[in-house]
């Protein structure tokens, strides 16, 4: 039987991690083959994934510190006689709202390298800085150097509610990424990480020669645990925790190869032996909620967008499609890939219930604006369900509606009541992890949810009337026999018509019958 290892919580740095016993999950198999396959790289994943720890492998590997390496695939795939310079630069660190902390960032860093190497600058601007450090240590060592930018996108995610100071930073990171394509004699391989893709021409100008990992299958699992990784490095942290739990909560993530896991949370789940949102927690940004609600974005929508190639690859300060920002901020993840005349399309949905369940929660909490009331609601919720109260849930969603600002309505164009009312709905279900479906969406708002909860059916139909109830939407349930598709379950079936009201902005009807 394996021994328990230390979990490398936090840890992201390699050598740390292979000599204090530390459990650690061999990438170096792709590290090697990205050196011997090409030179100049792109990698966009979430954070959390691991991006920090495998440019740390890297620079190891680069370095020619073979010690570290024994035992693991790298090790009989390398030539370790060759040692090359490498310059790391990280802008993990800071916040980058105010304009003057990037080039400080740079200068400091800067300053780090320059003393390392004993080189003094010659210049004094940051582009040309790294650029005399390019050559000079290339000159020096009689090898070229290595580029390492870990958050390359980090100063322009951070300002990206700031439009000045984001294209201001942005356009700074232009001329110095700009040495890459400058001085590629100098340079034996770069790799730049990042949350977001932005454009090449927006932020890489020339550098038209970076090949972009995020989507290639060969290299889907370079961050993250694979299901292989959990069963066999994890091994030992498994007993007292259900498998089936941890994938559902936790598996999920695709670049169009092998699914994963974020390690973030499985670590988090193996030390603390409870399911929780760990990652979530860690920072879901707040312009993220509020770019949804400015957009009018339904949360019905989220189990399911549809975005091409370009979308998702077109990123800048000025244009952030909301698919892209969700794809890459990693909040939605590829369920199916469509090849169409030459252009790809992607149909993008929730990666697990972490996601699922928290952001549905999110979102509800800048409609209710007071959390204790939200969680006081959603314990309700569970327990009228358990009771099969529906007299009960008609009032606490009438509660919950009368609750939401007057002005909210005023200022939001809402181009489907049906769907709004309806996402409402769905994001309290959703916010506790229960089972729904959505059925019969189209563009015209009609909406049926499907609730499977503690042994029972439950069929929503949504509409939207003037002012008093009109039956319609319990009746279109029994008209299309709906509940046919689920009688194969044998379990109790209950309707629901739930009929909303553009005056009063609430429900007016709640029609409930069994099948």
């Amino acid at each position: 039987m394996m021994q328990r290892k230390l979990l490398p919580i936090g840890i992201q740095t390699f050598s740390e991690i292979r000599r204090n016993n530390h459990y650690y999950v061999d990438k170096t198999h792709l590290a090697v083959k990205l050196a011997k396959e090409g030179k100049h790289y792109f990698l966009s994943r979430p954070r959390r994934f691991g991006k920090s720890l495998f440019l740390d492998t890297l620079k190891e590997l680069f370095e020619g510190n073979e010690p570290l390496f024994e035992g693991l695939a790298a090790h009989q795939q390398w030539d370790w006689s060759a040692k090359y310079p490498v310059l790391r630069f990280s802008f993990g660190g800071e916040n980058y709202r105010q304009a003057q902390n990037l080039e400080a960032t740079l200068d400091a860093q800067l300053r780090l390298l320059e003393a390392q190497y004993q080189l003094s600058p010659q210049v004094d601007s940051i582009s040309g800085r790294f650029a005399h450090l390019i050559v000079k240590l290339h000159q020096q060592s009689g090898q070229p150097v290595v580029i390492l930018i870990d958050e390359y996108d980090k100063p322009i995610l951070d300002a990206l509610l700031y439009p000045e100071v984001a294209s201001a930073n942005r356009d700074f990171l232009r001329g110095f990424y700009g040495n890459i394509k400058d001085y590629d004699a100098h340079i034996k391989f770069s790799f730049l990480t990042g949350v977001s893709k932005f454009s090449k021409v927006s932020l890489f100008s020339g550098l038209n020669n970076l090949y972009d990992l995020t989507l290639d299958p060969d290299y889907a699992t370079i961050c993250g645990y694979t299901d292989h990784d959990i069963d066999s490095v994890f091994a030992p942290e498994l007993p007292g925790l259900e498998r089936a739990t941890i994938r559902e909560w936790y598996n999920g993530y695709h670049w169009q190869g092998e699914g994963v896991y974020n390690p973030f949370d499985i670590l988090q789940l193996f030390k603390n032996r409870t399911f929780k949102s760990y990652w979530f927690e860690t920072g879901t940004p707040t312009f993220l909620l509020d770019l949804l609600f400015q957009r009018q974005v339904p949360s019905l929508n989220l189990g399911e967008m549809i975005s091409s190639s370009s979308m998702l690859s077109s990123f800048d300060v000025d244009d952030i499609t909301t698919e892209a920002l969700l794809f890459q901020t990693g909040y939605l993840t590829i369920h199916k890939e469509e090849n169409l005349g030459g252009q790809y399309f992607y149909t993008l949905g929730y990666p697990n219930r972490e996601v699922y369940q928290s952001l549905n929660e999110s979102l509800l909490s800048v409609l209710v604006k007071d959390k204790s009331k939200q969680a006081v609601q959603s314990l309700q919720l569970y327990r009228l369900l358990e009771a099969n109260d529906f007299a009960g849930l008609k009032q606490l969603f009438q509660s919950f509606f009368a609750s939401i600002p007057y002005q909210w309505y005023t200022n939001n164009d809402i181009q489907s009541y049906e769907g709004y009312y309806a996402s409402v709905f769905y994001s309290y279900f959703a916010s506790l992890g229960l089972n729904v479906t959505l059925e019969d969406i189209t563009n015209l708002g009609r909406i049926d949810m499907t609730l499977k909860f503690n042994g029972h059916v439950y069929i929503f139909e949504f509409k939207v009337v003037e002012m008093a109830p009109e039956g319609r939407a319990l009746q279109q349930i029994r008209d299309k026999a709906y509940a046919d598709k689920y009688r194969g379950l044998q379990q109790p079936i209950h309707l629901l018509g739930v009929e909303f009201s553009k005056a009063s902005r609430n429900i007016v009807g709640f029609e409930v019958e069994q099948a």
